[in-house]
């Protein structure tokens, strides 16, 4: 132990196991992070993504809940109520790959590994209310998330529909677009076909304005992610139309199109459709090479990044429309497998010269390629690049449809929709690049969907007091067998075949269980009241949300944030949050990855052979391995990754330095929303630094009483280093505390004020460490008020915990200086400086820079020629 318990009398050495367990343990008994809704104080919910429960946890986790716990206990010393929980985000295919791989089940495998991970975060000493932990495998919370489901329905918020999937033939699953590779199953690896199935939404689409319109309002989210999603959900104007057929087919006079570029319709050369489009549909019955190609397109992704990059590939039906601004001129229609059926109308006219993907397509089947505007200093004609320039760019038109000759894009829009309007040619229409959010999947380790399919009712909302619909464990005592392709539910009749709710008749469970994305779009409602026998418990929601300050990686920019904001005004509308909750999450930071060095060495086939960084060491300048000393190949610093083993074990972290070093050295390395760099030496520079500390705490209690020569200065110092810190914590610039904590430390060693005045600095340099060190932080803090400083200020109590004492407040008077520093040039060099009261006037001043040596020895008893005085700054004695 470092102290004697009794008598608080600290040992020589900074024994960072002993010190945290310690204290861990004294916050336990003590209850005090347990989140107690008060309504005499304010309250603070900061939230971190929580974590899937992969099993191990890794520098990221370090990094992404320590800045989350350094504002949670920030907060609560600050005298708010704090909201700090954790839960596990445990639905989800890894736990069916695991069990495939095994033989285990999904449930003992996730349950196992939260069990692991839990024990290897509680050592970080997070300020984690451990009572509100759940996962979003509980049939305590996804009984509940059917019940949003159910009110959702009533709503008109979830619908089913047929929709057009990727489905992967060997695991029989539906994918999503990201799990598509190269037009195959991610893990199965076999060609994934386009395949209609019905489907069940969430009616996102409807809120799409409204999700838009709020990014205004997020003023404390990074712009960059705020952008990211009004792009997604992507608001346009533009015209539809009807390009006249040439002659009618299969029962249609046109093809309508959408377009958000209707300035350039003078430059279509051809019209494409999807292959799921109903002309290509019907043509392909009796087009055998047109039904080969439409499958193959129905073989790859659809997500925009694939079709970017894929290879273009048209066929073309033969067909033509007849071109609305040109009497007797055509436009041939292809199947293009770049055009979707989801957008739009799953029709477009190309415009080449203005689309590089209509322009690669054209230049490949040999279409016309015709310019619509220039450059305004150039008459190039288009080559091998689109001219695509910004709508905000003004441009010269060629025979423009409005009439347009000078003009950006968005004008020509603008204009060409008000004159196509005017001929009745087509109609301005706004929409959305925002589609439903398709939540079916075909897979068992997932929320069941609570409806019952009756051949008499049709599709059947569960009873609510029939939820939650648990997932079976076993198949009638026999162990599900997750080898078998497939979903296990679909061959589990004694789950699977139930009365009808509504008539009682045989009905059969839907066997989709729900997109993990629902499960994490609304925990952190969940959270404000965790066993509640409803969703929500509204006076509990009302008194903790919004989300005051929610922490994760950009990479769910996207997706799990608009997924989250709608469930928050879907909750408002089925009366599950107050109406002040449309955004869930007022404040957002994105912090940066943990990366690290990759060693590497190569096999005899030349391919690269990983090691981890505690199989490495450097001798006589060089990076070998320990065992055997081969050189290897030291790569950049990079994201941790298993598989290139350039990963750091937080565990032994934690067992080598403590946590509080480990703690320490993430936040102290760069701005949190950067990168940082995890090396042995930084957590040992790290480590030391902490030991200095505690050095520095017990050999001031060791100082003989009595004053010193700079008490003043040191206090005033203490009171800019707690008007430093704070504000680099309120700002998120963790970094820049820490580093003003540096400097702290260093004044305070060399500071020659005397015992009070130092107690009391270190005594305040230990509680503005706390939020990053607690444990170092409570160890100090209960030495130095068991020796009983004498406190200048009211916050520097003697007894109970750092962790509840309230935090300190700089004294505005202490941050003005006295006094200034002023250099004194001689012709121009700086030769001295001086010191000066801030108030002097110039006669004052020049007094004081004359009289230096410098000057002096300058003027050599002369006169000077000129003495200018720049009040604050400078003074400069002309010689």
């Amino acid at each position: 132990m470092p102290e004697d318990t009794q008598t608080n009398t600290p040992t020589a050495v900074y024994d960072a196991g002993a010190i945290e367990a310690k204290w861990q343990e004294a916050w336990d008994a003590a209850d005090l992070f347990r989140a107690r809704r008060d309504e005499s104080k304010a309250k603070y919910y900061v939230l971190e993504m929580f974590p899937y429960p992969s099993g191990r946890i890794h520098m990221g986790h370090v990094r992404n809940y320590t800045m989350g716990d350094v504002i949670a206990r920030y907060k609560a010393s600050a005298g708010f109520s704090v909201l700090h929980p954790m839960g596990w985000d445990a639905f989800g295919m890894p736990a069916e790959n695991a069990a495939m791989a095994s033989g285990g089940h999904p449930k003992d495998w996730t349950y196992g590994n939260i069990a692991d991970m839990r024990a290897q975060m509680k050592p970080l000493g997070l300020s984690i209310d451990w009572s509100r932990e759940f996962a979003t495998c509980d049939p305590e919370y996804y009984g509940q998330q059917q019940a949003l489901f159910l009110d959702f329905m009533e709503k008109g918020l979830v619908y089913r529909k047929n929709a057009v999937v990727n489905w992967d033939p060997v695991d029989m699953t539906v994918l999503a677009n990201e799990q598509v590779i190269d037009g195959k199953g991610w893990r199965s690896g076999a060609e994934v076909e386009r395949r209609e199935l019905t489907q069940w939404f969430f009616k996102i689409s409807s809120m799409a304005e409204e999700l838009l319109e709020a990014l205004g309002t997020l003023d404390d989210w990074p712009a960059k992610v705020r952008l990211m999603q009004e792009n997604w959900i992507g608001k346009s104007r533009g015209l539809q139309m009807v390009f006249p057929m040439s002659e009618p087919a299969h029962g249609l006079d046109g093809i309508e199109v959408y377009t958000t570029r209707p300035d350039t319709l003078l430059g279509a050369s051809f019209i494409a459709i999807a292959n799921d489009h109903p002309l290509a549909k019907a043509l392909e019955k009796d087009d055998a090479k047109l039904a080969a190609f439409n499958a193959e397109c129905r073989k790859s992704g659809t997500s925009e990044a694939e079709l970017e990059k894929a290879e273009k590939q048209g066929y073309d039906t033969g067909l033509t429309v007849k071109h609305p601004l040109h009497e007797g001129e055509t436009l041939p229609i292809w199947v293009a497998n770049f055009v979707l059926m989801d957008y739009g109308t799953g029709a477009i006219f190309g415009c080449p010269a203005h689309d590089q993907r209509d322009l690669d397509f054209a230049r490949k089947y040999d279409l016309p390629v015709i310019d619509t505007f220039f450059a305004m200093d150039d008459d190039t004609a288009v080559g091998t690049e689109a001219f695509v320039p910004p709508k905000t760019e003004k441009v010269r038109w060629v025979d423009q449809p409005a009439g347009v000759e000078v003009a950006t894009g968005q004008e020509a829009i603008d204009a060409t929709i008000d004159w196509a309007e005017a001929r009745g040619l087509g109609t301005g229409k706004v929409q959305f690049r925002l589609r439903d959010w398709g939540l079916s999947r075909q897979r068992y380790w997932g929320c069941p969907i609570p409806v019952v399919h009756c051949e008499d009712c049709g599709v059947v909302p569960e009873k609510k007091e029939n939820l939650p619909v648990t997932l079976p464990y076993d198949e009638g005592g026999k162990p599900i067998d997750f080898t078998v392709p497939g979903n296990p539910l679909d061959r589990h009749p004694t789950w699977r075949d139930v009365p009808c709710p509504s008539c009682g008749k045989p009905g059969k469970r839907e066997t989709d269980t729900m997109d993990t994305f629902v499960d994490s779009s609304w925990y952190f409602a969940r959270f404000t009241a965790p066993r509640a026998e409803t969703p929500t418990d509204m006076a509990d929601a009302d008194y903790w949300m919004n989300v005051d300050q929610y922490i994760g990686g950009v990479e769910h920019a996207i997706l799990h944030l608009l997924y989250s904001r709608f469930f928050s005004r879907a909750m408002q509308a089925t009366g599950h949050l107050p109406a002040k909750c449309d955004e869930p999450f007022n404040a957002l930071f994105t912090q940066g990855m943990v990366t690290h060095e990759i060693y590497q060495t190569h096999d005899d086939r030349g391919r690269p052979v990983y090691h981890l960084p505690e199989d490495v060491e450097v001798k006589d300048g060089k990076t070998v391995l320990k065992d055997g000393g081969q050189e290897v190949e030291v790569v950049p610093s990079a994201k941790m990754s298993k598989s290139k083993k350039n990963v750091v074990d937080p565990v032994s972290i934690v067992e080598a330095f403590g946590a509080d070093t480990a703690r320490w050295f993430v936040l102290s390395d760069s701005p949190p929303e950067r990168d940082v760099e995890w090396t042995a030496s930084g957590a040992e520079a790290a480590h030391r630094h902490l030991a200095r500390v505690y050095r520095l705490a017990t050999d001031t209690m060791a100082m003989e009483d009595g004053p010193g020569e700079d008490d003043d200065a040191l206090l005033r110092e203490m009171h800019k280093a707690i008007h430093d810190v704070t504000g680099g914590i309120e700002s998120f610039g963790f970094n820049a505390a820490i580093a003003k904590l540096y400097a702290f430390t260093h004044t305070i060693s060399r500071s020659k004020a005397g015992r009070d005045a130092k107690l009391q600095a270190v005594k305040a340099l230990v509680q503005l460490m706390s939020p990053m060190t607690p444990h170092l932080s409570e160890e100090l803090w209960a030495m130095l008020g068991a020796e009983g400083v004498v406190s200048r200020a009211p916050w520097l109590g003697a007894e109970g915990l750092v962790a509840q004492a309230p935090w300190p407040k700089a004294d505005e008077s202490m941050l003005i200086e006295d006094t200034i520093t002023m250099p004194v040039q001689i012709n121009g060099k700086r030769r001295a400086e001086i010191h000066v009261p801030r108030e002097a006037d110039k006669a004052e001043v020049e007094a004081i820079a004359m009289a230096t040596d410098a000057v002096q020895k300058s003027l050599d008893g002369a006169t000077p020629k000129k003495v200018i005085v720049v009040p604050g700054r400078i003074v400069n004695v002309v010689v």
